[in-house]
């Protein structure tokens, strides 16, 4: 029988930050996946690590304090992660979004974000891809970019590199509990002894938690992605428009028609080989990660009334992935009182490339030394799984087309 401090369930980005944060502080760690690296949500998504798509409050400033980690882990890591500082745009196609970015914008600027609103001129002297029938934009320098399959692969060679233990191609069959806190993990390779375990399995975290007794209330929330052929340079840092903000967090504001039900929302970036990627959708249908041509040809519609030249480009693949959304759109993070030794680590919906980093080092702490440093100065109580405690998980599921748990 093998044994192992911590044992983290879980294989994509956020897994292997909370892996590569414990090595550094060589603590023996385990981390199970039952696929491969990056295999999850970590590999089918796009570039963006933003700010601005961040609520004003806990959820920006748990982004502020990931981002400014990215540099090191640039140096640090022996994976080049193609982290780049570029900026981002989000741009605003009529009155009643300006009015609600303004409104944003202000929010944000009083956490600390570099935030600003741009008029049409301004917008397409920055980016002059952009529509003449933009009404403007917002831009914000402090907004940035990384590829989330290197980050991943850069923060597992980086764990094992300091001596935590992977094993990929293996299945979680239950979890032990003695006197009701962790004694083990059972695997479909054998027993792990150990002191915690931390579910950072996404979408499928509700499945581990039911091995525990828990009722975990995630659900996932399809987003599928263009990529076309490489073209010339068309795109200056990121480009996301107001839709975007809307369907991630007030979804029942963008009406009742074709694209509000599939939540589209224009997420718009060049990688360094010249092919574009162009988001997206959010949409609850349990864990179906199949394309449609309906939401496709919404996305590129959408995409070409901001950036009209996407008309003339050439589209190769399609793919999409499942964000892990929980009812307030923030994580759960932290131990689970009622199972001690039982960590969370889950719930990032579209923001787990950005927030790995921070979740990494929270997590990190919490096993070492019992809650994060002071100087992060994070309110766990607004991350916690207790906050969900008035919450009607079977119905919260139902309500969001999830009527089965996944494995």
């Amino acid at each position: 029988m093998q044994t192992s401090d911590v044992v983290i369930i879980g294989g994509g980005v956020v897994g292997c930050s909370i892996a590569y944060h414990l090595g550094k502080r060589g603590i023996p760690t385990h981390v199970i996946e039952k696929d491969d690296i990056a295999m999850g949500t970590s590999g089918a998504c796009d570039k963006a690590v933003l700010l601005q798509s961040k609520n004003p409050g806990i959820h920006l400033e748990l982004a502020l304090k990931s981002v400014k980690m990215f540099p090191e882990l640039q140096k640090s890591l022996d994976t080049d992660i193609e982290f780049l500082n570029h900026g981002c745009m989000i741009v605003i196609q009529n009155e009643n979004q300006w009015k609600v970015m303004e409104g944003f914008v202000e929010r944000q600027k009083k956490l600390g974000l570099d935030v600003k609103l741009l008029d049409k001129n301004e917008a397409r002297d920055r980016q002059p891809a952009l529509s003449e029938d933009i009404l403007g934009s917002t831009y914000s320098p402090m907004d940035c970019e990384a590829n989330p399959i290197y980050l991943t692969l850069g923060l597992y060679r980086g764990a094992k590199k300091h001596g935590v233990k992977f094993s990929l191609g293996t299945k979680v069959t239950g979890i032990k509990l003695e006197k009701g806190r962790i004694k083990s993990v059972e695997t479909d390779s054998g027993e792990i002894l150990c002191k915690y375990v931390v579910n950072a399995t996404g979408v499928y975290a509700p499945t581990i938690g039911r091995m525990v007794g828990l009722n975990i209330p995630i659900v996932p929330r399809r987003g599928q992605i263009i990529i076309t052929e490489p073209v010339p340079k068309l795109i200056h840092g990121g480009l996301n428009c107001a839709r975007y903000i809307t369907a991630k967090f007030r979804p029942e504001l963008l009406g009742t028609d074709e694209m509000a039900k599939l939540g589209v929302g224009l997420a718009l970036g060049q990688t360094e080989n010249g092919n574009l990627l162009i988001g997206g959708t959010r949409e609850f249908v349990g864990f179906n990660k199949t394309t449609t041509h309906k939401a496709l040809k919404a996305i590129l519609k959408h995409a070409a009334s901001i950036v009209p030249a996407i008309k003339n480009v050439h589209v190769i693949r399609s793919f999409a992935g499942l964000r892990p959304y929980t009812p307030d759109g923030l994580p759960i993070l932290g131990e689970v009182p009622e199972v001690p030794g039982f960590i969370m680590a889950a719930g990032h919906e579209g923001d787990g490339i950005a927030l790995s980093a921070i979740t990494g080092r929270i997590i990190s702490e919490v096993i070492a030394d019992g809650k994060p440093s002071d100087d992060l100065n994070i309110d766990m109580t607004k991350l916690s799984l207790d906050r969900f405690k008035n919450v009607d998980v079977n119905e919260f599921r139902e309500s969001h087309n999830c009527y089965s748990f996944a494995s």
